[in-house]
């Protein structure tokens, strides 16, 4: 999985011209990256949509998924509108309202065809919530691509993966003190020692080896992806819990379902794009 990640990532750069600073960056960036997110968010509205169902309300796929998909590829839409920053402000601000109109009135309309007074606050809620839950969070992943490059895009993903790692291990050879019993009782304090250690020591050689930012700033970055990470992980928890189930699916062997990949990744994007932006990362 990590080899076929980082070289789609290289190739998509290499095609945009965004893989190195010899070349020209091409005016459309992330085509690929962009299917991706696109190709990752339909299985995940549907593993969303079953465990939903579990709960007896329905989310309601077929308005979730175009719009989920719609909101997490808006930022590479706007590429072809404009790039100046007002511009795209602008772009994002008219995009967003635009896709949610039309969703709300969507799942208002599959309500009413499907289920007409029934559950109508839970269903429709939720399929909202769905939407912005995959879409909205997910954009951000994209944004740091088009807006940051290959490599902050790499080393927003690395960082958050290796906390999820380091909360693993160590937490399993060192948890004693609970970091949150009733949402995930396996979690530690200890875990999320070793989730910002790990973290801390990616977003380091990131930072000194692609000169995205300072080595310092580096290790700010990854200890507050590592929080925002487990929080991630504990909001997807919650889903999961309310549905009675551990996994999200068994769609990935050894990981459970695309869910439990994404869950980390999803909640720290904007937060990694705020701190790109803020930091003057490059």
């Amino acid at each position: 999985m990590i080899l076929f990640f980082v070289g789609l990532c290289l190739l998509d750069g290499h095609l945009d011209g965004s893989l190195t600073d010899s070349a020209s960056d091409k005016p459309i960036q992330a085509s690929i990256f962009c299917l991706l997110i696109a190709l990752v968010t339909i299985p995940a509205q549907l593993e969303f949509a079953a465990l939903v169902d579990k709960t007896g309300m329905h989310v309601f796929k077929p308005v979730t998924i175009a719009g989920s998909v719609l909101l997490a590829t808006g930022w590479y839409w706007q590429q072809f509108y404009s790039s100046q920053a007002g511009e795209v402000f602008r772009f994002h601000l008219f995009y967003i309202l635009l896709v949610s109109v039309l969703c709300l009135f969507g799942v208002f309309i599959y309500q009413a065809r499907r289920f007409g007074t029934s559950k109508v606050v839970e269903n429709c809620g939720v399929s909202f919530f769905s939407i912005f839950y995959l879409g909205m969070l997910g954009g951000f992943s994209l944004a740091v691509r088009v807006d940051f490059g290959v490599w902050g895009l790499l080393m927003f993903i690395f960082t958050v993966k290796s906390s999820d790692i380091g909360a693993y291990t160590i937490g399993r050879l060192f948890g004693r003190h609970k970091f949150s019993p009733k949402i995930s009782p396996k979690k530690t304090w200890e875990g999320l020692a070793g989730a910002v250690l790990f973290a801390s020591i990616v977003s380091v050689l990131f930072s000194v080896c692609c000169g995205i930012m300072s080595w310092q700033l580096g290790i700010v970055f990854g200890a507050v992806c590592a929080y925002t990470g487990q929080l991630g992980d504990l909001a997807e928890s919650m889903i999961k819990r309310s549905a009675g189930q551990k996994d999200s699916s068994d769609r990935v062997p050894g990981f459970g379902g695309v869910l439990d990949i994404i869950d980390s990744p999803l909640v720290v994007a904007p937060v990694a794009y705020i701190f790109f932006l803020l930091s003057g990362a490059r």
